[in-house]
Formats: C-alpha cells, structure tokens, sequence
C-alpha cells in the first residue's frame, strides 16, 4: 500500500484577502458615518454603542473590536475631518525643501489647513454635548501627537544653523508647539474675525520672528 498523497495546505487566496480588507473598510466607514448623524441628531448621550450599531446595521461586539469606545470614534471624527488628501499634501511638499524659512511658512500654512477642516467637527462635538473628560483626554491626546511629530522641524532648523541664538531645541518646539496650536487660532479667527488667510500671514511671520536668525 503507496503512503498516501499529502493535501497542499490550503491558504487565503489573495482576493480573499483584498475582500476581507475592503470588508472591513467598509463596515468602518459605516460606523463612522452612524456616529456623526447620531451625534449631530441626538447628541453624545444618544451616541450609544447600541444606537451607533443599530444604525451602522453591525453587531454591538463589532463596533467595540474597531474602535474600542466611543472616545475612539471621537478620535476618528477628528481625524477624518482633519487629516484628509490636502494636508497629505501639504506634508509632503513641506517635506520636499530643506529652507528653513519656506518650512516655517509651511507650517503656518499646514496649521491654518488643520484648524479650518477640524472647526465643524469641534462645533458639532460642542453642540452635542460632548462630556468634558472625553473630550479633554481626546484633546490631550491629539498634542501629544502633534508635539511630537514637529520635532523633525525643529531639527532642520538646529542642523542648518538656522535656529535662533538663545533658543535652545527645547524651547524652540514649545514655541512652535504653542504659536500652531488651536487656541490662538480660535481667538483670532473665531473670537475676532480675522480671515484663515490673516492668521496664516501673521502666523508664518511671527515663526519665522520667534525661531529664525
């Protein structure tokens, strides 16, 4: 009697694989998009896990193995509305020049992108009633983020010399960190009616003034 024939072991073929993938894109999408008609119609106490998955017509299990919590969808509202194809963009033309003085307008010009796409959403957060623990740990979490992935610039401007006699690496990325961030853009822009386009201007030249020989 011949030993007998040994199967192939059977693998996800890589359609399947590409099906999977487009699957799961998909019921993401459709969580995130139950999430923001939920939190526009009902508020963030009626953004329940049930409601957002009787809405997104996916098991209540499901919306907490893609996101975790509602703080995760919160975090995806953010970023779906702030970091889209544009700021892609603009990252990567920033990336592209090693003059210190264009990457500083860059960043102005990239902080003024990043404020203007995220103000609705703020507004729909705020208006729905957005409990302020989640949200200032949403917050907290998003500097975080943002402080860290500056750090590149300022180390542009340290190796070509270009940084500020008496400003040490430390202090410059406080100062960057702080002049970009979303308080002075909401006092100026929201609270004093200067156009995106002013802010921009005088944000561009107050980094080049504040870090720049």
């Amino acid at each position: 009697m011949g030993n007998p024939v040994l199967m192939p072991t059977k693998r996800e073929r890589p359609y399947q694989s590409a099906m999977r993938q487009r699957q799961a894109e998909e019921t993401k999408h459709r969580i995130v998009a139950a999430s923001r008609k939920l939190l526009k119609s009902k508020g963030y106490s009626g953004m329940t896990i049930e409601a957002i998955a009787k809405k997104a017509e996916v098991a209540i299990p499901t919306v907490y193995a893609v996101f975790g919590s509602k703080t995760g969808i919160l975090a995806q509202l953010m970023d779906e509305a702030t970091f889209g194809p544009d700021y892609e963009q603009l990252v990567r033309e920033a990336g592209e020049t090693e003059d210190p003085h264009k990457r500083l307008l860059f960043a102005a010009r990239i902080a003024r992108r990043v404020h203007d796409a995220a103000s609705s959403t703020f507004d729909l957060m705020s208006g729905a009633g957005v409990v302020a623990p989640e949200f200032a740990e949403l917050e907290k979490k998003r500097e975080a983020h943002r402080y860290a992935a500056q750090e590149s610039l300022i180390e542009v401007l340290t190796r070509s010399g270009h940084l500020r006699p008496g400003v040490d690496t430390q202090a410059a990325r406080d100062i960057l960190w702080a002049l970009t961030g979303r308080a002075l853009y909401r006092m100026f822009v929201r609270e004093r009616g200067w156009t995106s386009q002013k802010y921009e201007d005088w944000l561009g030249q107050t980094l080049c003034q504040s870090l720049l020989t």
